[in-house]
């Protein structure tokens, strides 16, 4: 090789040739993330429902994203936030409902919140004392306009809408000691509850909306009797002091139950939102059920306390009726002053409803028994308890009477009794005393007195007795002269002993009468007065 020749180059290295890709998988990630986000997101929004409006009175045990509106145990919502009205009258409540919870918003739907309650009429709410408070809610009937404004109520509401039964309204003077949540019993079993009262315009009687469940409500016929059992019924029953209590909540928190007579059996069910009495008590219940009711009215001139309505009517012991009011009449220009008493006679107690005769007949046999002697009169029950009675009695020395009517009823005479009648006979007895002279009387006796006391303690009548005295004494000496002549032992000694002694003791009487007369004219009547 010449050294003008130059040695070759040496080759050039390989270029590397790099090939990037054009998607990488890391970018995956914030795909995934960003399509989870989006699902999710429309899940929300797809699943959420609509915002639902409550108010109440008090936010007590309510937390904003904790408390949540439920129906049998199921969520239904869940409350957003709470704040006050503006007017700081109540609480506002905004509840997010899921999409199950949008059907209960229609205009029958009831919500309320659910807290522990402690007392015998309502114990519901226990369970919260663990789970916390919540909003219970009732859907109601079916129907009803969508609605998401609601008015929450104070207390859950006595009936449920998927709770069989049917609602009755019954009507009485006052409430007395029943409230809502109050027990209602058939045959001691629990059988429904108060759900509340209406006093309308507060001149008539008191509605009082009633909850009979199924299969009770079944019981629930025409002639059923409906009667309160609140507190402590206390009564004198053949002699016997009789205490019942139905329940300890029906004491506390008031109650009711229904009975339902033989004549009943084959009436058909009452139909929702009928109407019935409400009796004060068992007896007037009772009284109630007899269908025919024969009126009495009767006028008694004594004193009446004890008598009240409800108050039995007796023949022999046997009640036959009851007393409907006692009220008191005064007229001023006869001056007279009467108790007027109505009674209603129930012939039902004494024989079967189909052989009863009619009324007309009822009275006819009144007005005999009349004739002959019945009377009626003012008895006492129970002397423990002062409680009266009309007993209606045949008097065999009474004096001739009729029957008269006064509004349709059999009006009865009466007369006074027992205790009446001691009282009617002492005070005749001190009227007739009254009218005695004592003054005329008390004239007399001085004069008697006077006389008296001039004839035996005056100079005569002590003459007298001297002159007797002497008399005695010479008989004395004569005797003693006759002594010597028989002898100390003779029978005619042991004779003439005996009357001097007697005559000794007759003068003595006489001296001391004298005495007495003397000093004390007025024992000629009076007689001696103890020392």
């Amino acid at each position: 090789m010449s050294a003008s020749q130059t040695p070759p180059a040496p080759p050039a290295p390989p270029k590397a040739v790099i090939r990037r890709p054009r998607f990488q998988l890391v970018w995956l990630i914030p795909l995934i993330a960003a399509v989870i986000a989006g699902y999710l997101g429309y899940r929300t929004i797809i699943e959420q429902g609509p915002l639902l409006t409550l108010t109440f009175t008090t936010a007590d045990g309510l937390q904003a994203g904790q408390t949540q509106i439920k129906y049998k145990a199921v969520a239904l919502g869940t409350v957003e936030s709470i704040g006050l009205s503006p007017d700081n009258s109540h609480v506002i409540v905004k509840v997010r409902m899921n999409a199950t919870g949008a059907r209960f918003l229609t205009s029958h739907a009831r919500f309320w919140v659910e807290r522990p309650r402690f007392n015998l009429a309502d114990t519901s709410g226990i369970e919260t004392l663990v789970s916390g408070a919540y909003i219970a809610v009732d859907p109601g009937p079916p129907g009803g306009h969508y609605q998401r404004d609601f008015s929450g109520l104070e207390q859950p509401p006595g009936v449920r809408s998927d709770e069989p039964g049917r609602t009755y309204v019954l009507t009485a003077q006052s409430v007395g000691s029943l409230n809502s949540g109050s027990p209602i019993y058939f045959r001691d079993v629990l059988a429904g509850e108060v759900l509340g009262y209406d006093i309308g315009d507060g001149l008539g009687p008191v509605k009082i909306n009633v909850f009979i469940r199924a299969p009770f409500d079944d019981l629930v016929r025409p002639d059923t009797r409906f009667y309160n059992i609140s507190g402590v019924s206390l009564g004198v029953q053949g002699g016997v002091l009789h205490l019942e209590l139905q329940s300890v909540a029906a004491l506390v928190a008031g109650g009711i139950t229904f009975s339902l007579p033989d004549s009943a059996a084959t009436e058909p069910a009452s139909p929702t939102n009928s109407i019935f009495p409400l009796y004060p008590s068992a007896q007037a219940a009772q009284s109630a059920s007899y269908h025919t009711q024969v009126p009495v009215i009767t006028y008694l001139t004594g004193d009446v306390s004890g008598l009240t309505p409800g108050s039995p009517v007796v023949i022999n012991g046997m009640q036959v009726g009851d007393v409907t009011s006692v009220g008191l009449q005064v007229d001023p220009a006869a001056g007279l002053v009467r108790v007027r008493v109505a009674m209603n006679l129930q012939p039902g107690r004494v024989l079967p409803e189909a052989h009863l005769p009619s009324t007309a007949q009822i009275d006819s046999d009144l007005t005999t028994l009349v004739a002959k002697g019945l009377r009626a009169e003012l008895a006492s029950e129970s002397l423990v308890t002062g409680q009266k009675e009309i007993a209606l009695v045949m008097a065999p020395n009474a004096a001739k009477a009729t029957t008269s009517t006064e509004t349709g009823a059999l009006v009865m005479p009466s007369q006074p009794a027992g205790l009446d009648q001691i009282i009617a006979n002492a005070t005749d007895i001190s009227a007739k005393l009254d009218r005695l002279p004592y003054a005329q009387i008390g004239d007399n006796l001085n004069k008697l007195l006077a006389t008296s006391n001039a004839t035996l303690g005056g100079k005569p009548m002590q003459q007298t007795i001297q002159n007797l005295a002497a008399t005695l004494a010479s008989a004395n000496q004569t005797l003693t002269g006759l002594n010597n002549n028989f002898g100390q032992d003779s029978d005619f000694q042991h004779q003439l002993d005996d009357i001097l002694r007697q005559t000794s003791a007759a003068l003595t009487s006489v001296k001391a009468l004298s005495d007495q007369l003397n000093n004390n004219p007025q024992a000629f009547l009076f007689g001696r007065s103890s020392p």
